[in-house]
């Protein structure tokens, strides 16, 4: 049998604390090697512990989980998944180094304890084998005048609104990686519709915060929609959704819908829809994250004449589904992620 997984968990909550960790004991991928009840019980148990992967509470006394995942990472690159209520500050933390999150359950609902157990050992599976990303602050800071073949990207000037559309699709590692991309287009890209995956709730704080950082409009979509050049759509959590031609132009559709792939939003059937309604006028780009969502759609698109892009293996957290869409043809270039914004303008000029 395969080495189990070493678990610590840190929250501040007590009877949180012995519920997670009776709970997850029970899965044969983890041994639960320890717990913290703070930052600074985490920061003497964590050397000699040796932990595989982390539980991080993001509210806590004394420290903020935050602060402590900005102190610990360049120390100890080490895959943590927040367990947090719906927090604003999931963001910075994932862009701080963290690899995932999970929202914290409702301890009086059966359903939402077992859904969260699930979907909380699947990530701690994925993150013991994802890449850990240098922080932020210490990586090289990308600016709106880097060069893309010669030209600024900021002066990009597309002919026209020709039809295009951009659709992204992203999981594990996914919310570091869309904001990578949008941050060095321009305001004058053709629409963009996007689906990473993430549950209800979390989808609006984290458009705002694209929207804050990005020259582009990005917002939360609502059914019906229309999207335009200069706007980046982001499908809400806990709703499918689609590209349906309007008019000239086109429009979204978000409903809530059984989940495709194991997930709601799910990466194929914006793909799908785009494969359909735009064809060849369109670009698909998939980004890091674990499993296959999203591959037989970019094949699709791929088929329909869409230029196709994936994230190339070294800079995916978890390279599993651009892998799973290169193997199967899905993909017309691989790029590292700081190319892609490259490759999309530059096929823009030729189109």
């Amino acid at each position: 049998m395969e080495r189990k997984i070493r678990l610590m968990i840190i929250d501040d909550s007590a009877v949180y604390r012995n519920w997670l960790i009776t709970q997850l004991s029970k899965d044969e991928h983890l041994e639960i090697i320890g717990y913290a009840i703070d930052a600074f019980d985490a920061r003497k148990k964590i050397p000699p512990l040796k932990p595989d992967v982390l539980t991080l509470d993001i509210e806590m006394p004394g420290m903020s989980g935050l602060d402590f995942l900005k102190e610990l990472l360049p120390r100890h690159p080490l895959p943590v998944i927040l367990v947090s209520s719906l927090n604003i500050k999931v963001f910075d933390a994932l862009a701080a180094g963290a690899v995932d999150f999970v929202r914290k359950p409702d301890m009086n609902s059966h359903m939402s304890k077992d859904a969260f157990l699930s979907m909380l050992i699947s990530k701690l599976i994925v993150a013991s084998q994802s890449k850990i990303r240098v922080p932020a602050s210490q990586a090289v800071p990308v600016t709106s005048s880097r060069r893309i073949s010669g030209k600024v990207i900021s002066q990009f000037k597309p002919e026209s609104d020709n039809g295009t559309v951009i659709a992204i699709g992203a999981s594990t590692g996914g919310t570091e990686a869309i904001l990578e991309i949008l941050k060095q287009f321009p305001v004058n890209m053709p629409g963009i519709v996007i689906t990473q995956h993430m549950p209800a709730g979390f989808t609006a704080m984290y458009a705002e915060r694209l929207n804050r950082l990005c020259k582009l409009e990005v917002r939360e979509a609502k059914g019906g929609d229309r999207l335009r050049p200069g706007l980046a759509l982001l499908a809400p959590g806990g709703q499918q959704m689609r590209l349906v031609r309007m008019g000239a132009g086109y429009a979204v559709q978000c409903s809530p819908g059984e989940k495709v792939n194991g997930h709601c939003p799910s990466v194929d059937v914006l793909f799908d829809s785009v494969a359909h309604t735009v064809r060849d006028k369109a670009i698909g780009i998939l980004l890091t994250g674990m499993g296959a969502d999203g591959a037989a759609g970019l094949l699709r698109m791929r088929k329909n004449g869409a230029y196709t892009i994936g994230q190339d293996r070294e800079t995916c957290v978890v390279y599993g589904m651009p892998m799973e869409a290169y193997k199967i043809g899905a993909v017309c270039v691989q790029s590292p992620l700081q190319s892609i914004p490259q490759a999309v303008v530059n096929r823009l000029s030729k189109s």
